[in-house]
């Protein structure tokens, strides 16, 4: 799939692995650390003169908001003013709109089927879940891009995943993430591809949350077949999009092709410190003492991850000394769990509910980690330093997981409270 729509962007008959192509970009995002640092990016912005689809881009501020120094401050101000001079409409500053920015172009549509997405975040593979071709860059290649339309890659090979039956009660995508990150490990300049008929008991977020996790993989893109409920969910959000669903052909050559039996997956621990090659089974970590545990950020800080801690949480409190934060991953999410009673159920178990950002899931606020501290997340990433000190340990899994061991203030199972309902 990945090089069919790479080959349709570029306007040639055919890509293949290790070929070098020029695309045209359907959608740029940029957010507010593409504007950082303010004073070294007024320099470079300044020397922008046009961009070339100034409707394909959307800013996002997500990363510090609200603005947390006077730099970040300085940068927000930087977005707005970007945005303002080049007629640039697709601005999500802080407020009713705003949010993580793969979460917000998930919410209206802007990742269009068969078309490359390029971002300034790595976790930019998310959008792969739209059955579109979406990859981080730096920021240099941010305003070749914005001037241009266009950007270049080298095309990786592709590993194929056939995803067959549906997930148990209390497993989650991000313990399918987990699962291929300890059995096959890094998957290296390659791209990702998952198809197979498991994929339709899989909604939109659950495939989001694989999708984004391509990143952790070392991945170059992570894109989804297209179906109905993808294309039906984009047209309710985005009715004026044209996709371009692309499906590979019968004799499409992968480096590997692998099965995976979504009702055998069960609920993982990735140790500190990394993820490939070394996720194990709860009962191996069960007990850990912890200092934190963390729900949000873009893999995990949809509607249904705050769903699943919830009915973990109800009636129960987090255990003292043990602090429990969650942020959802836009303003909409956040107020649709206000209105179902979600966040009432967080915060009479004693959780901080914070704004939609990704603050603690990079360290940059809202919930950093002292010292030796250990934290349970459920995020992107648990590298060393990765929320705060590097002396901190950082486990990593899914929402429910991550519940559960506030509760106990401990890393624990989460199955026995979905067996009580």
């Amino acid at each position: 799939m990945t090089e069919k729509i790479l080959a349709s962007s570029a306007g040639v008959q055919e890509v293949r692995a290790g070929d070098t192509v020029t695309v045209d970009v359907e959608t740029i995002v940029m957010l507010d650390s593409t504007f950082q640092p303010a004073r070294l990016s007024e320099e470079r912005w300044d020397d922008v003169i046009s961009v070339r689809h100034p409707e394909r881009i959307a800013i996002v501020l997500d990363h510090l908001v609200p603005a947390n120094t006077e730099m970040t401050a300085q940068a927000h101000r930087l977005a707005r003013q970007f945005a303002a001079r080049f007629g640039i409409t697709r601005l999500h500053d802080v407020g009713a709109d705003q949010g993580i920015s793969h979460v917000i172009v998930a919410e209206n549509g802007y990742a269009i089927p068969g078309t490359v997405l390029v971002n300034s975040d790595s976790h930019a593979c998310a959008l792969g879940a739209f059955n579109c071709a979406a990859i981080a860059v730096g920021r240099p290649d941010m305003v070749y891009t914005a001037v241009t339309g266009q950007t270049w890659f080298v095309a990786g090979e592709t590993v194929r995943y056939d995803l067959h039956g549906s997930l148990r009660p209390g497993v989650s995508a991000k313990d399918v993430f987990l699962m291929i990150a300890g059995r096959w490990g890094a998957h290296t300049g390659q791209n990702i591809e998952y198809g197979g008929p498991g994929i339709a008991s899989l909604n939109m977020n659950a495939r989001r949350t694989i999708a984004t996790m391509g990143t952790e993989l070392s991945a170059n893109f992570s894109v989804f077949e297209p179906d109905d409920l993808m294309l039906g969910y984009l047209a309710e959000r985005n009715p004026g999009a044209v996709p371009r669903p692309t499906m590979p052909d019968p004799d499409a050559r992968y480096v590997a092709r692998r099965e995976i039996d979504l009702g055998a997956v069960e609920p993982l621990v990735a140790l500190p410190d990394g993820v490939l090659n070394q996720t194990v089974a709860i009962a191996e970590v069960e007990g850990r003492r912890i200092d934190q545990a963390f729900i949000g950020s873009c893999a995990n800080g949809m509607l249904d991850d705050l769903e699943a801690a919830a009915q973990v949480l109800r009636g129960r409190k987090v255990a003292p000394g043990t602090r429990l934060i969650v942020t959802p991953g836009s303003q909409a999410v956040y107020l649709a769990a206000v209105r179902s009673g979600i966040v009432e159920v967080l915060m009479d178990a004693g959780a901080i509910v914070t704004p939609a950002t990704c603050g603690a899931c990079f360290g940059g606020n809202l919930g950093v980690l002292a010292p030796d501290e250990v934290c349970i997340t459920a995020s992107t990433r648990n590298f060393k330093g990765r929320m705060g000190a590097s002396s901190a340990q950082i486990y990593m899994a899914s929402p429910a997981t991550v519940a559960a061991s506030a509760i106990e203030g401990r890393i624990a199972r989460a199955s026995g409270y979905f067996e009580r309902d």
